[in-house]
């Protein structure tokens, strides 16, 4: 372990990876020197090129198929992770879940399990699968990634869904200390994925912008930072939090 390298030889599976944030959040974990397991449910040439330029750190990097909405898949993912890596799996970030911000009124019951099951169900089936191996070896870094729409209640179930991953994540670090801590991160609208939002709202990232106090929009690196920090000796008294990256974005004010 150096200071450029504070995960050498630590295991991790990012889930989501393949990218946008979980792309780059396996890659600082690479860089940091962490051997990383990226997850994907339907690029497989994308998860690919991820795991080649995490290699490229000098670290051991591969791709796992899954449709986490499947409980029977996340299962799966973490055996194969398991058999990929040769040793348990030290960090894992819960990276993956989809967005629906349709009203409840029109929401399909399709939709409402889809979304709960990724954001969610997913989150709890991983990790109960990882926290024996972690708890084993004395060590484990659980992150949740949940999102700005948690404090606000009008994102419909995706809002739901991350604000019910604050709640688990906080449960969690008290089932789950001292050997393994459990925290999450709640980035407000990032900013390469403007462009993602404008197709729903074209005056979202402007408002947004204009709402917080930093003045711009957090980026995926800022976020997969704060991601692998939570995962260095750094943050070891730190369990049960939700980091807001957002720049103050989510203050109500009058």
């Amino acid at each position: 372990m150096s200071d450029s390298q504070p995960l050498l030889g630590k295991t991790a599976l990012v889930t989501g990876a393949s990218r946008n944030l979980g792309a780059v959040t396996a890659l600082t974990l690479a860089q940091q020197g962490a051997s990383v397991v990226v997850h994907y449910q339907n690029s497989e040439v994308n998860a690919q090129e991820v795991a080649d330029a995490a290699a490229g750190y000098g670290v051991s990097a591969y791709i796992v198929k899954a449709d986490l909405a499947n409980g029977q898949e996340v299962r799966a993912m973490i055996e194969k992770t398991l058999d990929q890596l040769g040793k348990p799996i030290d960090i894992l970030v819960n990276n993956a879940g989809p967005f629906n911000g349709d009203p409840f009124s029109t929401l399909t019951e399709a939709e409402w399990d889809r979304v709960l099951n990724i954001n969610l169900k997913a989150v709890y089936l991983a990790t109960q699968l990882v926290a024996s191996g972690m708890r084993a070896n004395g060590w484990g870094r659980i992150i949740n990634v949940s999102a700005g729409s948690a404090y606000i209640r009008n994102h419909g179930i995706y809002g739901l869904a991350k604000s019910a991953l604050i709640t688990l994540t906080e449960a969690l670090a008290l089932e789950l200390g001292p050997e393994i801590t459990v925290n999450a991160v709640a980035p407000g609208q990032i900013a390469e994925s403007g462009p993602d939002i404008s197709v729903i709202d074209p005056t979202f990232v402007g408002r947004a912008i204009a709402h917080s106090p930093g003045g711009r929009l957090a980026t995926r690196q800022e976020v997969a930072n704060i991601i692998a920090w939570l995962c260095s000796p750094l943050a070891d008294m730190i369990t049960g939090e939700t980091i807001p990256i957002d720049a103050g974005w989510r203050f109500n004010r009058f």
